[in-house]
């Protein structure tokens, strides 16, 4: 069943990452973490993140505004780098709150209760139309690769903050695509760097079972990527959009609670 989900989220949203809607990411974390423990869930979807990235940067990085990436990404990778540690620091602490139902005991965990929040934070900021138009001015360039980077590296969601502020950056379709597929794979190879050095070590080469999962998800990756880039320059699919984001919300709800 994790091998249908994971994959399922991985192919459909790497596709419609090329153009719009929730990051995959912001997507694949949460399916990774109904199986997982969530930052094994985080470091899982980095690995995928970074290697779909480096695919669509041979599809797509040759239009990149590298003036643009360097101002971008170079405050990004310090701040994933930061955003990582924040959540090793958070995984290791003791339960807040821990209750009874139905029989089963479940645990509300800082990391579990921040990661869900940030969760439905960013579902409703891809929802909300208001927030879909949020653009900001080039000279915030800096300030937008940091404050996406430190959540890529917290929670695995980064997309919605990057898009918002790449996009008064004066590029074109293609420049845009390329430019911000460029910036992610530097603020994952960063926010990878952390992960690897704390708990890659530990935790995640203790669940054997996951790199295959992991596997399969690039490869599923990969392909939407690839059948994306072959598409229509311009996917709007709002009605897809609307059900991911409150199926989202659910799971955020869920994390935050406790019951995944």
């Amino acid at each position: 069943m994790e091998y249908l989900v994971v994959c399922l989220a991985a192919a459909l949203v790497s596709a419609l990452t090329l153009f719009s809607g929730f990051g995959l990411g912001t997507v694949l974390m949460p399916a990774f973490a109904l199986f997982f423990p969530v930052p094994i869930a985080i470091a899982a979807t980095a690995v995928v993140h970074l290697a779909n990235n480096v695919f669509k940067v041979v599809l797509v990085g040759r239009k990149a505004n590298w003036g643009v990436v360097l101002r971008f990404a170079i405050p990004g990778a310090i701040a994933a780098m930061f955003g990582a540690m924040l959540l090793n620091l958070s995984a290791n602490f003791p339960p807040l709150y821990t209750y009874h139902l139905g029989g089963r005991e479940y645990e509300i965990t800082v990391v579990k209760l921040v990661i869900g929040i940030l969760i439905i934070l960013f579902a409703l900021f891809e929802l909300i139309p208001y927030f879909n138009k949020l653009t900001f001015e080039q000279k915030y360039l800096p300030l937008g690769g940091a404050l996406s980077g430190f959540f890529g590296g917290l929670s695995g969601n980064q997309g919605a903050l990057r898009a918002s502020f790449l996009i008064k950056a004066g590029l074109d379709k293609e420049a845009f695509v390329g430019t911000g597929t460029v910036s992610a794979v530097i603020v994952d190879a960063a926010r990878l760097l952390v992960y690897g050095l704390s708990f890659y070590a530990v935790s995640f080469m203790g669940v054997k079972e996951i790199w295959g999962l992991v596997l399969a998800a690039t490869l599923a990756a990969f392909l939407g990527a690839f059948i994306g880039s072959r598409l229509i320059k311009k996917i709007t699919l709002r009605t897809l959009q609307i059900i991911v984001g409150a199926l989202l919300i659910l799971v955020g709800l869920g994390m935050a609670t406790g019951l995944f």
